[in-house]
């Protein structure tokens, strides 16, 4: 039966270990807008689940004792529990899928469940991870590749996490489960921010038909969130949510726009126009940009900005008008600051950081050699847009 109800109907099923784990802990955090599944091939697992709905995959191949690290394992335990699975995705209007790809269970099962809910007319959003590939081995690197590439085949929208970069900001001597802990909060955060959306009552609204046409058939996806408080805090709130630390991706060159602003009740219009005029700065000239503004009254002198961007693979060369960004726009100083409050950890030194690879902060769009800020005539600079300029100028000042 079609849900007629006028309400979102949105389910978030973690498969494997870490999609359980991600589950738990979005549970955990009190997230009220979707209900939620965990699938797994390992009972032990399973049962540890804080999930209301559990569904075991594979009982008869696996008899209950997990895939083995076999992503062959995983997808024929997903097709014996087909009929089940099925049965849990009646009705559902946004499908999450969260997995920690490199495994057997979440690699192999995620693609086969994907491919489902896409038959069933689903919109489908995929959140994953990738392995930390110097510790978890190349081999599983390499099946968590294939298993994204499977995913991306049979799903809307994706949006990958690199467990790598998470080793990149945390300090020195942090613990192994708090850095799966902060792993799982990223997920966490990509899929509320969404969901809240949608079911979140705000001044302008945005509703499930909006986030629908952004994310319908886009491929890779960039959802990012930050917050400003002070004189700049718009500018602050909207550099935060373009570059997601923990993410691969920005926000250039999309043709597909959320924007989504939370303030106090002091959230003037002139912040609301400009925080949509900064994002409109970096993406594609012809995007379809769709706005949402809502009031917070315990965000004080804060605002929050969400931004989800999709459509980056529309262009011939898969770059946008602009320069790409392949850093973050944020000193070391600032990067340790962020990570520290959105994760909850205590801050190491700068110094005391694992050292990221020397890579350039700009590369232009005519020349494939990056050039470096202290050699980039920014003012004169054709290549980036105003919002990127400030950005820079702005630090430099600093």
């Amino acid at each position: 039966m079609a849900n007629t109800s006028g309400i979102a109907n949105i389910k978030v099923i973690g498969v494997g270990g870490g999609g359980n784990n991600a589950v738990n802990r979005m549970i955990y955090a009190g997230i009220k807008s979707a209900t939620f599944i965990a699938a797994n091939t390992d009972m032990q697992a399973l049962n540890m689940s804080a999930a209301p709905i559990k569904i075991q995959l594979g009982a008869t191949l696996t008899k209950g004792l997990g895939a083995g690290s076999d992503p062959e394992v995983g997808q024929r335990a997903a097709e014996e529990s087909k009929e089940e699975i099925r049965q849990y995705l009646e009705d559902t209007d946004l499908l999450f899928i969260t997995a920690g790809m490199g495994g057997g269970t979440g690699t192999g099962a995620a693609p086969v469940i994907a491919a489902m809910a896409k038959e069933m007319g689903i919109l489908t959003v995929a959140v994953v991870t990738k392995p930390f590939e110097q510790f978890e081995g190349k081999k599983r690197m390499e099946n968590a590749l294939k298993g994204i590439e499977r995913l991306k085949e049979n799903v809307d929208t994706l949006l990958i996490i690199p467990n790598e970069k998470i080793s990149l900001f945390v300090p020195k001597g942090t613990p192994f489960v708090r850095a799966f802990q902060i792993a799982d909060d990223v997920l966490r955060q990509g899929i509320q921010g969404i969901s809240d959306m949608i079911t979140t009552p705000s001044l302008i609204n945005l509703d499930f038909a909006d986030i629908k046409a952004v994310m319908k058939n886009k491929g890779n996806a960039h959802i990012g969130i930050g917050k400003g408080k002070g004189d700049n805090r718009t500018l602050d709130a909207v550099r935060q949510a373009v570059q997601s630390p923990l993410l691969e991706t920005n926000i250039q060159g999309a043709t597909g726009i959320v924007v989504y602003v939370v303030g106090g009740p002091g959230l003037s219009i002139d912040e609301v126009n400009e925080s949509v005029g900064l994002v409109r700065e970096v993406v594609d000239d012809k995007a379809n940009i769709i706005f949402g503004m809502g009031i917070d009254e315990t965000l004080n002198d804060e605002v929050m900005i969400t931004i989800i961007a999709t459509g980056f693979e529309t262009k011939p060369d898969g770059r946008s008008k602009y320069a790409t960004i392949q850093r973050p726009m944020f000193t070391p100083q600032e990067t340790n600051e962020r990570m520290s409050k959105m994760y909850g950890y205590q801050a190491a030194p700068v110094e005391a950081q694992r050292p990221e690879p020397e890579v350039p902060r700009y590369a232009a769009q005519d020349n494939k050699e990056a050039i470096p800020p202290s050699r980039m005539d920014v003012g004169a600079s054709k290549n980036l847009p105003p919002f990127l300029i400030r950005l820079q100028e702005k630090n430099r000042g600093n």
